[in-house]
C-alpha cells in the first residue's frame, strides 16, 4: 500500500510509478501511458477537497494565530501573508492528495481496480410503493 500512496503523491501511476496519473490539473488519465493500467474508473469524488481543506485550514489558522500572538501585525499584513498562502497550499496539495487517494483505491482494489465491476448501487426508490394520483376529475376517491 505504501508504494501506491507514494506514487500517487508523486502524481504517477500507482501500478508502475512512471506514467503520469493526470493529463490535466485534476483530470485522471484513462489509462497509464507507460503500463496501460486502466485508471478511468477511479472515484475520488469530494474526499481530496475535504482533506485539502482540513490540512490547509490547520496550517493557516495555526500560523495566523501564532503570528498574531508573537508580532500583532496589522490586519492587512495578515491578509497579505495568509490569503496567498491559502491559495498556494491548496493548489499544491489538492492533486497530491487526489493522487494518494487513487493510489489507495488501487492498492485496496476498490472501484474497478480488482478486475471486476462494482456491485450495482441499491436504488432507494425501488421498494417504495407507488404514490396514488388524482383521477382526471380532480377529486380523491
Amino acid at each position: 500500500m505504501r508504494p501506491a500512496l507514494l506514487r500517487g503523491a508523486r502524481q504517477t501511476c500507482p501500478a508502475c510509478g512512471t506514467g503520469r496519473l493526470f493529463y490535466a490539473f485534476l483530470k485522471v488519465a484513462d489509462t497509464c501511458p507507460t503500463c496501460g493500467e486502466a485508471l478511468h474508473h477511479q472515484r475520488a469524488d469530494d474526499a481530496p477537497a475535504y482533506f485539502t481543506m482540513a490540512i490547509v485550514a490547520h496550517v493557516v489558522v495555526g500560523g495566523l494565530l501564532s503570528v498574531e500572538q508573537a508580532f500583532a501585525p496589522p490586519s492587512w499584513v495578515q491578509l497579505a501573508i495568509w490569503l496567498p498562502a491559502t491559495v498556494i497550499l491548496s493548489l499544491l496539495l489538492l492533486p497530491r492528495i487526489k493522487g494518494m487517494l487513487i493510489g489507495l483505491q488501487w492498492a485496496l482494489r476498490m472501484h474497478g481496480f480488482g478486475g471486476q465491476a462494482d456491485a450495482p448501487e441499491a436504488d432507494p426508490l425501488a421498494h417504495t410503493p407507488a404514490v396514488p394520483t388524482m383521477p382526471a376529475g380532480g377529486r380523491a376517491p
